[in-house]
């Protein structure tokens, strides 16, 4: 999943320095040949970057031109120094420096800090947010644990651009940023946290380059000395530098100007944290006489994939915009891209498993498969989904929904009120369920309106929002329901999804998928107010979620799907619009969203019919109620309604399911969901046919467990599993 070509674990290192411009391109090897002077490399998505750096690196070594031991290549995270040094020791040159800024900078500490100080170097702080907190309470200042972490951030963020507690509420003023609280307070609580690291001499990481810059900037004979040990500097993901580590890395070059960097300003997604493209955007007005060479050809995506990637920008605007890439596909013609418009959430979540599952049918990997969103919350329908359709997935760079911690905390609360009941005075004004839930919630961090700005308060409401938004399609589908009720419903959807994680499709947001790519991508929730977010207000804020989709497509190697739902759920008003991005790039989006474009331009709906289907209301069997809940819907019945379930074949089925995950070496939820199982024990199929009618089975599942699902029902014991899920 990485941006690695796909070669043998062991290759044959290069005989000589030519051979190691072997296998490069025209680009890729004028950079390999730019030795000397400063050298600017612009390398769009997947066209190879990191080959040609490396290539460039070895061969000055191998040619005698570069001591291993004078250079030092610098990115952003241990996975891609770790990467880089690998690459480097298979071209033979093994002992050249590939380190973050961070490790660096702290070598270099270590090493100089007797001499300039005196003493030991103060230890270094793992997590900073246990200091954060306790200054926060000696502010009087009190944080849950999600403020605690976006506070946290914001200190890391005043730190990297060189602002102290003092400048912070006015630099934050000055700027477009949504701090998570009161400026002031958060420079307090910074003011403190920096006086609590001084009383008990320690440092954070972000001291490590402060002080380091320090260091140089007063010590002029450690600066030499640094200086002669590295002559070159290379610098990779350019476009993430902050101004603290320009700052230290201008003190290490010098009056030199052996520098190469390498960026695309078009994969700027991490303003927030303090990351600025300026400074590779202005490169060539620092250094005039830099040679300058642009990577375009794209070994990663399908021209289909690429065709659309230089569409999306091409409708960009901004001074990033100006600097943009023409990528050119150096792979073969593959699918076009999908767009799919649906009617609402779960719909779009089935259709995508759906997909996923034909794809791996078709021989896909499932770990080549990815479904990206725009924030966490968004999982869980598609946890769902998959689980429904027998996919296995992992989660990166979030927690299952139900594990989250404001989940949890949110449970024990729904809980402890609901076993107070009446005597809890929150619910006091409440007149109904969804009322309470919200009551009780507010206590929690749910507000009626969404926070401003991003980060974890904004996730954490997200999550809170699911729950109410939850709770009043439950209260819709069971007008009598209580809290207690509620509390049962949310234990069982969690049980559901108690299942150890897998190796299977990737479920990511669109940050955490930065660096890897996949055969298959899907972008979903494409809709105005997720993409781009809704607290983008500002033109570079829309810009930057412009980019952020330009990642997410350039992501897909062959097979790339973009859908959006028109409402949230099933039978409610479609008023949702398709992202703006997609304006102008998707065929008939001259009328966006209107329904004049049903069927034509080659937009598929729903399930990929011609025409989108409406759905209607899912009504309950036994009492005719309308369904909103997946776990009613699948069960077809309201979850008070009385169940004329087969306790027995239901035990049996379950005994059955172990087994089966057992010999697939797969969750159980792989085989069918216990809703699934629960649904089977209460209609008792005795054909295919009936079956097959049950939500959550499906032709392949049909053909892979039919017989012995109906053995069972019929009496039998079924038989053990002989292969895996087809």
């Amino acid at each position: 999943m990485t941006a690695a070509t796909h070669s043998t674990l062991f290759p044959q290192v290069p005989e000589t320095a030519d051979a190691v411009l072997d296998g490069l391109d025209p680009e890729q090897r004028e950079v390999a040949l730019a030795l000397s002077g400063p050298v600017c490399v612009l390398a769009g998505a997947g066209t190879g970057k990191t080959r040609a750096i490396t290539h460039r690196i070895a061969y000055g070594v191998r040619a005698g031109i570069l001591q291993p031991a004078s250079v030092l290549a610098v990115t952003f995270t241990n996975r891609a120094a770790g990467e880089m040094r690998g690459r480097l020791r298979e071209l033979g040159a093994g002992g050249v420096q590939a380190r973050t800024f961070h490790s660096a900078a702290l070598r270099q500490l270590q090493f100089f800090w007797p001499k300039a100080v005196g003493g030991e170097l103060p230890r270094l702080l793992e997590r900073k947010v246990q200091l954060v907190a306790e200054a926060a309470a000696r502010c009087r200042v009190r944080l849950d644990r999600n403020e605690l972490r976006d506070v946290t951030g914001e200190i890391e963020w005043a730190k990297v651009t060189q602002t102290v507690p003092a400048d912070y509420p006015a630099v934050v003023a000055k700027s477009v940023r949504d701090a998570p609280r009161d400026p002031a307070e958060i420079g307090q609580i910074y003011a403190m946290y920096e006086q609590l690291k001084r009383d008990r001499s320690v440092i954070d990481f972000e001291d490590v380059l402060l002080l380091t810059v320090g260091i140089l900037q007063d010590r002029h004979d450690i600066a030499d000395q640094i200086r002669r040990q590295y002559q070159h500097f290379v610098v990779d993901e350019y476009q993430d530098v902050s101004p603290l580590q320009q700052r230290l890395l201008d003190l290490w070059l010098g009056d030199r100007d052996n520098l190469c960097v390498v960026g695309d300003a078009s994969q700027t997604i991490y303003s927030f944290t303090g990351a600025t493209p300026d400074h590779l955007l202005n490169f060539r007005t620092r250094h005039p006489g830099a040679t300058v060479v642009k990577l375009v050809r794209d070994y990663r995506s399908t021209p289909q994939v690429v065709h659309l990637a230089n569409g999306l920008l091409g409708q960009a605007r901004g001074r990033a915009a100006e600097h943009r890439l023409e990528l050119i596909s150096q792979r073969d013609p593959g699918p076009e891209p999908a767009y799919t418009e649906y009617a609402d959430e779960p719909a779009e979540a089935e259709g995508t498993a759906r997909r996923i599952r034909d794809l791996i049918a078709a021989g896909v990997p499932a770990g080549e498969i990815a479904v990206l969103y725009r924030i966490n919350a968004q999982s869980e329908v598609y946890e769902q989904a998959l689980a429904d359709a027998g996919v296995p997935y992992q989660l990166r760079g979030a927690e299952r929904f139900f594990e989250r911690q404001e989940v949890r905390e949110a449970g024990v609360a729904l809980r402890g009120a609901a076993r107070a009941g009446r005597n809890d005075s929150l619910l006091d004004d409440a007149e109904d369920l969804p009322a309470q839930v919200r009551a009780v919630l507010s206590t929690k961090g749910w507000t009626d309106r969404p926070p401003a700005g991003s980060g974890a308060v904004r996730d954490r409401w997200e999550s809170l929002a699911a729950l109410v938004r939850l709770a009043e399609d439950f209260a819709r589908a069971r007008p009598g329901a209580t809290l207690s009720d509620l509390v049962a419903e949310l234990d069982e959807r969690a049980a559901a999804q108690h299942a150890p994680t897998v190796q299977g499709v990737t479920l990511a947001s669109l940050h955490a998928a930065k660096g890897l790519e996949w055969d298959a991508v899907f972008l979903v929730g494409l809709t105005e107010g997720m993409m781009p977010i809704t607290y983008a207000k500002t033109d570079e804020q829309v810009e930057e979620e412009r980019r952020l989709l330009y990642v997410g497509v350039t992501r897909a190697r062959l097979h790339l799907t973009l859908s959006w739902a028109l409402s949230r759920s099933p039978g409610g008003r479609a008023s949702r619009r398709a992202s703006r991005f997609l304006k102008g790039l998707r065929p008939g989006s001259g009328t966006l969203g209107s329904a004049s474009t049903a069927g034509g331009g080659g937009i598929e709906r729903g399930a990929g019919t011609g025409r989108r289907k409406v759905r209607g209301p899912v009504l309950c069997r036994v009492c005719g109620a309308t369904l909103t809940e997946a776990g009613a819907m699948k069960l077809m019945r309201c979850e008070d309604c009385p169940s004329d379930m087969d306790e027995g074949l239901y035990e049996r089925l379950r005994d059955w399911r172990a087994e089966q995950a057992r010999e697939l070496a797969q969750p159980a939820y792989c085989v069918f969901t216990d809703k699934t199982l629960m649904a089977i024990a209460e209609r008792v199929p005795a054909t295919d046919g009936e079956l097959a009618s049950i939500s959550g089975v499906g032709v392949r599942k049909l053909d892979r467990f039919g017989a012995d699902v109906l053995a069972i029902c019929a009496g039998g014991e079924g038989s053990a599993g002989d292969g895996e899920v087809r």
